[in-house]
């Protein structure tokens, strides 16, 4: 059965899929979508009392309530200065050292820097010999994405690719599959060195955003963008560690890149299949 799922999905026509669920998730369809949303609580578990907003009702789309708003204080953001934050809640995918330039995806499957970057040379070589970390977020999940240190903005990459379920059974299956999915790159600058935050798009992921640029995708393109900031003056955009930097709107996976260097070990407790909660400590930097 597993098989037929993998094979299903290089079938599929997996962008036009997407985009048709986007436009629905999109749409403010009254009691068509309070019943949507109500569905999908009953379905994967949804703990709503963690919710700003915890009544399917106060939401006009699917979208709204898919990116909902927590209570306020209910994911304190660890204090301690040389301590890495988790930057979402969901589940260790993968993480450990980038080993010539490569990182794993699953046993017996691997990917290189410079695939995930969108064959950006000198992006890839500033995480030689650094640490990565891959965070699988389920539909049942809190999907704002948060800062794990502060960082300086400095560069963002779109990079087109195909939309795989990106679900423990596909990165398990699908070889390369973070570095051919649709994603966006955003690399800032920090007090240790550079970090990747990569947000990898899958099937009927409606839209990535940043709080700097918005909807980065869809429209969905067929070649490399990439946008340059400042990160001094007036107009550098620096973020607080755990300061939202972007959205999934439907479930993924963030890759975060370090540099050589910068962590000293990840957390107790960090290794696949456990799950994260945003502001914990993550890692230790050195």
């Amino acid at each position: 059965m597993d098989s037929v799922k993998i094979a299903l999905q290089y079938i599929l026509p997996k962008h036009l899929l997407s985009r048709l669920v986007g436009k629905l998730a999109a749409a403010e369809a009254g009691a068509i979508t309070t019943a949507g949303i109500r569905w999908f609580i009953k379905q994967y578990k949804i703990d709503m009392s963690e919710a700003a907003q915890s009544e399917p009702e106060a939401y006009k789309t699917f979208n709204a309530f898919f990116t909902r708003a927590l209570k306020p204080g209910l994911r304190p953001i660890v204090e301690d200065a040389k301590t890495v934050a988790h930057p979402v809640d969901g589940a260790v995918s993968q993480c450990g050292p980038v080993q010539a330039g490569k990182i794993v995806q699953a046993k017996g499957h691997d990917y290189t820097t410079l695939a995930l970057l969108g064959g950006q040379i000198k992006d890839a070589e500033r995480f030689n010999d650094g640490e990565f970390a891959t965070i699988y977020l389920a539909p049942k999940d809190y999907h704002r994405i948060h800062m794990p240190i502060t960082g300086t903005l400095s560069k963002m990459t779109y990079i087109p690719g195909d939309l795989f379920s990106v679900n423990p059974l596909t990165a398990q299956n699908v070889p390369g599959l973070f570095a051919r999915n649709e994603r966006v790159v955003a690399i800032f600058e920090t007090e240790v060195g550079p970090l990747a935050m990569v947000l990898v798009g899958a099937t009927i992921v409606a839209s990535i955003e940043t709080v700097w640029a918005g909807t980065v995708t869809p429209p969905c393109g067929k070649q490399v963008f990439t946008w340059d900031y400042p990160t001094e003056g007036p107009e550098a955009l620096t973020l607080e560690k755990g300061a939202e930097m972007g959205r999934f709107k439907l479930g993924s996976t963030v890759v975060m890149l370090f540099a050589q260097d910068a962590i000293e070990s990840f957390a107790e407790g960090v290794e696949p299949t456990q799950t994260t909660r945003m502001g914990q400590a993550f890692a230790h930097l050195k």
